[in-house]
Order: C-alpha cells, then structure tokens, then sequence
C-alpha cells in the first residue's frame, strides 16, 4: 500500500494493484481498475517512484533487507 494525500490534505493508504491509470490534469487523477476515481495532491511520477518503492520491499529477497 502506498501513501497519499488527498486535495483537502488528509492522507489515505491506497492498494497500489487496484490502480488502473495515473492522468495529469490540474491534479493528478487516480482511477481504479473498477473505474471509481481518486483525486490526489502527488505527481504521477511521485505514484510511480511511490509504487516501485512498495514493490520492492514486498519481493525483496530474505537476504537483502537490511535492519
């Protein structure tokens, strides 16, 4: 799950395998693979580092992580 805040500031937890697409427009607009939207204050860039960053501690393996 990824962090986010949303455009009045309160922050949420998102399920990043639910995200369908990430479109720039005034904002950024997160839309869900059951087309529901989700209006959000970070890039699409930031989702994208935010998402590489969660899938790699996930499928890290045992022997990389470091404590």
């Amino acid at each position: 799950m990824i962090l986010l805040k949303s455009l009045t500031g309160k922050e949420f937890y998102l399920n990043s395998d639910l995200i369908y697409r990430v479109e720039k427009e005034y904002d950024t607009l997160i839309t869900l693979i059951d087309q529901k939207t989700i209006w959000v204050q970070e890039s699409p860039e930031e989702i994208r580092d935010k998402v590489i960053q969660f899938k790699n501690q996930v499928y890290r393996q045992p022997w990389e992580v470091k404590e």
